[in-house]
């Protein structure tokens, strides 16, 4: 069960989630194409999240596409009045299942409505607008893209805006344009590019969520975390969530999983106190080895 007592008021909303959350991203197929091989797992996978406190969901329409957003309407629709859902926008499948931008107004409005949709939603509560980072759009086309988003606010088809795979200075660009509740990016226990980025976040008090919090598709394989999970009788995963959850208090954790008993696993960590020597050594893990 979720630490309910551990939970966080998202500046500048009226909401507020726990931070043991839940990315629905694995819902869909192999390579996030098309159905899951065990829909009713998948199904059972949300109820039992949200049973064990879990009132903050991240997703895309663009899993699938169209498919795990589907599943999700159908595991938990009518959906809790705490349940916040935050799905993002700004990039698309490709009938050839690449990734590809989709940061045009039209591209916009159609990926709004097709959350809203799929979802069942007559307004989604959080929109994060996937940039990129490096790779993405230049300033001009990041405003132009906030500024739909903007109209799309101000018509009540969502109600937050944030950002998601950005770079400092494009945080910064979208937050001088308009109110940005999160802001999502890669990190995790040996990716800490964005430590900075944390700690000023952290400054602000705004929400700070970690895609791919255990690695992504390579989940994290270190022996000094193994090590560290073995003193403490838990799982390498559960110690990962454990550190993310006391690395920073802005930090809003999401780790993702098709199964049941791993779903099970990953929220039991937010039930481990991390001592301060474990921090410590974990605190100079990097993916150089250690600093």
């Amino acid at each position: 069960m979720t630490n309910k007592s551990d939970k966080y008021a998202i500046k500048g909303t009226n909401l507020t989630v726990n931070r043991m959350g839940y990315g629905a991203m694995r819902l869909s197929g192999p390579g996030i194409w098309g159905p899951p091989k065990d829909e009713l797992e998948a199904v059972a996978v949300l109820r039992t999240a949200v049973e064990l406190g879990v009132n903050h969901i991240d997703t895309s329409d663009y899993y699938g596409p169209h498919v795990t957003n589907q599943i999700i309407q159908k595991a938990l629709y009518p959906y809790p009045k705490d349940l916040v859902i935050v799905t993002k926008i700004g990039d698309k499948r490709t009938s050839s299942r690449e990734w590809v931008h989709a940061l045009s107004d039209r591209e916009i409005v159609s990926a709004v409505h097709d959350n809203l949709r799929n979802l069942r939603l007559e307004a989604l509560p959080i929109v994060n607008l996937r940039v990129s980072a490096s790779a993405g759009p230049d300033m001009g086309t990041l405003r132009r893209a906030l500024s739909v988003l903007i109209e799309l606010k101000n018509k009540g088809l969502i109600h937050n805006i944030g950002v998601s795979n950005v770079t400092p200075d494009q945080y910064a660009v979208a937050a001088g344009f308009t109110s940005i509740v999160c802001v999502q990016n890669e990190y995790n226990l040996i990716n800490r590019a964005d430590e900075q980025l944390v700690q000023d976040l952290a400054g602000a008090g705004i929400a700070y969520v970690p895609f791919f919090p255990l690695g992504g598709f390579q989940p994290l394989q270190l022996d000094a975390l193994s090590d560290e999970a073995q003193n403490l009788d838990a799982t390498p995963m559960q110690v990962a969530i454990a550190w993310l959850l006391q690395r920073s208090p802005n930090i809003l954790v999401i780790p993702g999983t098709s199964s049941v008993r791993h779903l099970r696993e990953n929220i039991l960590a937010a039930q481990i106190k991390l001592p301060a020597d474990s921090m410590a050594r974990l605190n100079k893990l990097s993916a150089a080895g250690g600093r």
